[in-house]
C-alpha cells in the first residue's frame, strides 16, 4: 500500500521550517567570516543600505530602509563611527540635519565584506552543484522579489 504525498499545508510547514534553518545558517556563517573584519553582519547591512543612496541618508532615511527603529541606526553607525568607517555630516541645504556617509576605509570595508559574504555563501552551498544553485537562484528569485541580486 502506498503513501499519499503530504498535504500541502505539510509541504509548506516544512519549506518554511527548512527555510528558517538556512536563513541561520547564512547567517551564522557569515557572522563567521566577518568576525576578522569586526563588522557584525547588522553594520555590514548598513553600510550596504547607505552604499545604495545616491546621496547621504538621514538616520531616519536609514531607519526606514533597513525597517528598524532610528535609535538601532545610532548604535551601529555610532560603531562603524568609532572604526572610521562611515562619518556624520551636516546637510548642505540645513545644517541642523544630520547624514551619513561612507568613508574611504568604508568602501575597502565593503569590497572585504562582499568576499567575506561570497566566501560564506559558498560554504553554505557547497554540498549543492553548480546546476542546483541555478535552479535554487531561480526558485528563490520570485519569493524575494529581486532579479538576483548580487551578495
Amino acid at each position: 500500500m502506498s503513501q499519499s504525498p503530504p498535504p500541502p499545508a505539510d509541504v509548506t510547514g516544512q519549506l518554511a521550517e527548512q527555510l528558517l534553518l538556512l536563513t541561520r545558517r547564512i547567517h551564522h556563517a557569515q557572522k563567521h567570516h566577518f568576525k576578522p573584519l569586526g563588522i557584525t553582519p547588522a553594520q555590514s547591512r548598513l553600510l550596504r543600505t547607505l552604499e545604495r543612496h545616491e546621496e547621504p541618508p538621514r538616520m531616519a532615511d536609514l531607519a526606514e530602509r533597513l525597517g528598524v527603529v532610528p535609535r538601532a541606526v545610532t548604535t551601529h553607525v555610532d560603531a562603524l563611527e568609532e572604526h572610521g568607517l562611515v562619518r556624520r555630516v551636516p546637510d548642505p541645504a540645513n545644517r541642523r540635519v544630520t547624514r551619513i556617509e561612507t568613508t574611504e576605509a568604508g568602501r575597502t570595508a565593503l569590497a572585504e565584506l562582499h568576499r567575506a559574504r561570497l566566501a560564506a555563501a559558498a560554504d553554505v552551498l557547497k554540498p549543492l552543484s553548480e546546476q542546483q544553485r541555478e535552479k535554487l537562484l531561480g526558485l528563490i528569485a520570485p519569493l524575494v522579489g529581486t532579479p538576483g541580486r548580487p551578495c
